[in-house]
């Protein structure tokens, strides 16, 4: 009896503990209207403090542009590059126009025509979400910084 008891004691702390583990570790989404307001802060730093201090900024992954479950990121639109990401370094100084998600959209090219077309607006894609390989639907909105060759980006998983 006191065995059964034991184990019992043992499984509900066992759990209670798993529990915990899996609230904790949920991240909260970023939604649609942060992404926006994000783009746009960032396109605002470019035009007050200039484009290197923006960068700082965005290449910086415990900055102000990455939050939740997402980040802002820049691309040039005349070089075509990367020139700010702060999850993936790696990318920047990267053409990556030709690239395609796991459907064959060539969503980088498509960020450049909306900006350059529109001015601004979402782009659906797939992409891998932080510390993960496996990509998942992601839409991403695109904002072309007033009276310059960049957009800014930040997307949320679907």
């Amino acid at each position: 009896m006191k065995c059964l008891r034991l184990v019992s004691v043992f499984l509900f702390i066992f759990l209670f503990t798993a529990t915990l583990a899996g609230i904790g570790s949920a991240q909260e989404s970023a939604t649609k209207e942060e992404c926006i307001k994000m783009t746009k802060a960032a396109g605002d730093m470019v035009k007050k403090k200039g484009l290197d201090a923006a960068l700082v900024a965005i290449n910086d992954k415990n900055g102000p542009f990455v939050w939740k479950d997402t980040y802002v990121f820049c691309i040039n639109m005349e070089s075509q590059t990367v020139v700010g990401h702060p999850i993936k370094p790696g990318l920047i100084g990267k053409n990556l126009m030709g690239i395609k998600d796991v459907n064959g959209k060539m969503f980088f090219s498509e960020f450049v025509n909306v900006a350059k077309n529109k001015g601004e607006g979402w782009v659906d894609y797939m992409w891998p979400k932080p510390n993960e390989k496996k990509p998942s639907p992601k839409v991403s909105y695109i904002y072309r910084v007033p009276g310059e060759d960049l957009l800014m980006a930040a997307g949320t998983y679907e």
